[in-house]
C-alpha cells in the first residue's frame, strides 16, 4: 500500500478530497439556506447557519476596506499554500502523519482562496454555541486547516520534525 499512496498521490488524494468537500458543502448552503438563516441541529448547541466571513479566522481584518482584505488575503493564502507544498515536499517521504497533515492544510487553504476570489468572502456554515458562549462559524477547509494545524504542532512540539 505504500508504494501506491506515494507522497504526490498522498498530497492529491487528500488535498483534493478536502477541496471538494469544502465546496460541494459550500455549493449546498448557498443554494439551499438564505444568507443569516440556520437549521438548528442539536438544540442550544449545533446550528448550520449560512454567513458569509470577510476577514480570516475568527473575523480577523474583517473591518478593513475589500481591497486591502482582497490583497492580504490572496497574497497571504497564496504564500501559505506555497509554503506548505514546499515543507510537503522536504518532509513527505520520510514523515508520513506530517504529510497528512500538510496536505489538510494545504487543500483547506484552496477551499477558503476559493471562496476568496468568488465571492471576496469565505462561506462559513458550522455553528456551535452553548448559551451565550458562541465559537465563530467556520466551514470544511477550516476543519481541515485546524486539523492539519494540530498535526503539525504535534511535530514541533514534541520535536518530530526533519532537518531542513
Amino acid at each position: 500500500m505504500t508504494g501506491f499512496l506515494t507522497p504526490i498521490r498522498r498530497l492529491a488524494l487528500v488535498s483534493i478530497g478536502v477541496v471538494l468537500l469544502d465546496q460541494i458543502t459550500k455549493w449546498l448552503i448557498i443554494r439551499y439556506l438564505p444568507l443569516y438563516t440556520h437549521i438548528t441541529v442539536i438544540d442550544h448547541f449545533f446550528n448550520i447557519t449560512h454567513v458569509l466571513n470577510p476577514g480570516a479566522a475568527f473575523g480577523f481584518f474583517a473591518e478593513q476596506s475589500p481591497g486591502i482584505r482582497k490583497f492580504v488575503f490572496l497574497f497571504l493564502s497564496s504564500g501559505v499554500a506555497l509554503f506548505v507544498l514546499w515543507l510537503y515536499r522536504k518532509t513527505a517521504q520520510s514523515h508520513i502523519f506530517l504529510s497528512y497533515g500538510l496536505a489538510l492544510i494545504f487543500g483547506g487553504a484552496v477551499g477558503n482562496l476559493i471562496d476568496r476570489f468568488r465571492f471576496g468572502k469565505v462561506v462559513d456554515f458550522l455553528d456551535f454555541y452553548v448559551g451565550a458562549l458562541h465559537w465563530p462559524a467556520f466551514n470544511v477547509a477550516d476543519s481541515a486547516i485546524s486539523i492539519g494545524m494540530g498535526i503539525l504542532i504535534y511535530h514541533v512540539v514534541f520535536n518530530k520534525l526533519p532537518e531542513i
